[in-house]
């Protein structure tokens, strides 16, 4: 089965909002297939989506007055842009879904959320239905993020997919392999300590959202991560051995508090497993990296 279909009357047009690493595998997908807008806030940067197959659009989330546009452009939207870096409220997505209201051509809209939205599950294993209990006001943002796009789905009969991300990692991802970690000697707390921590590749995440597009179910959350069930220092234990670097060094919980940052000491703080089934059943995605073993590898 193909990942995506064939339009042969009209390609039908994507806006990209947030087209970082994943963003760009998205656009290299779907670019034979459709004809692909990429939103920026930075001129200097239309030239590399121009040879991506792109076509840049200048403009910025945090100004309103340069998203006027936007409305009557694209069939599809999928928006990765990340929310502000303070408050609760993600002013970003409010200012987006205000502009694309205005004509109401869009009929899909994929956002990639975080898995963050839980908080800590201590270890549970869970799907979609679990409720979002954020423990930072950075995943309150995405909470936030999320009721407004799902409201915009319902009231103007939009479908929304809302991918729930986990880590992303890939070998030529920037900063998107743990060897970066090991090689700095930080780190990871003692098997007594340790969280579970859920993973996914980012080739598998772009054809996720890929998918999503084409087969999400109206305002449907999706978990967008792989099968991997493994605490955080088994995964850079695992990471090591691959790399053929030593193992990380195990510490208590309190010696974490002393050697990491509080942004690092948050992903200590919050332990889950997630279930993956909606994604490879209503959007009948075969993952390529199943798990970490697979996608580590050189």
């Amino acid at each position: 089965m193909p990942l995506l279909p064939s339009f042969p009357l009209r390609r039908p047009r994507l806006l990209i909002i947030g087209c970082g690493d994943v963003g760009q595998r998205v656009l290299r997908l779907l670019v034979p297939r459709w004809r692909v807008l990429a939103l920026t806030s930075q001129p200097d940067r239309c030239a590399a989506l121009r040879g991506l197959g792109a076509v840049p659009l200048v403009g910025n989330l945090d100004d309103a007055s340069t998203l006027g546009r936007l409305a009557a452009l694209a069939d599809a939207v999928l928006h990765l842009a990340p929310p502000p870096a303070s408050g609760r409220v993600d002013t970003r997505t409010a200012a987006l879904l205000r502009a694309l209201a205005r004509k109401g051509r869009v009929r899909a809209l994929v956002y990639g959320s975080t898995t963050g939205v839980y908080g800590d599950a201590q270890g549970e294993l869970f799907d979609e239905t679990r409720p979002v209990r954020p423990a930072t006001d950075r995943a309150q943002r995405r909470v936030d993020a999320e009721d407004r796009i799902r409201w915009f789905g319902r009231a103007l009969g939009v479908r929304v997919t809302v991918l729930r991300i986990p880590g992303i990692y890939a070998v030529d991802r920037p900063g998107g392999h743990p060897r970066e970690r090991l090689l700095r000697g930080a780190p990871v707390l003692a098997p007594q300590d340790d969280v579970y921590t859920n993973h996914i590749h980012a080739d598998d995440l772009a054809r996720a959202c890929a998918v999503a597009l084409w087969r999400g179910l109206p305002q449907r959350i999706v978990h967008a991560s792989d099968d991997t069930e493994l605490k955080m220092g088994d995964y850079f234990d695992l990471a090591a051995d691959v790399c053929g670097l030593p193992r990380p060094p195990r510490v208590s919980r309190a010696e974490a508090a002393q050697q990491l940052s509080p942004m690092q000491q948050s992903f200590l703080s919050e332990s889950r497993r997630l279930s993956n089934e909606r994604l490879k059943r209503e959007l009948k995605l075969k993952l390529r990296y199943p798990t970490v073993r697979e996608g580590l590898r050189p």
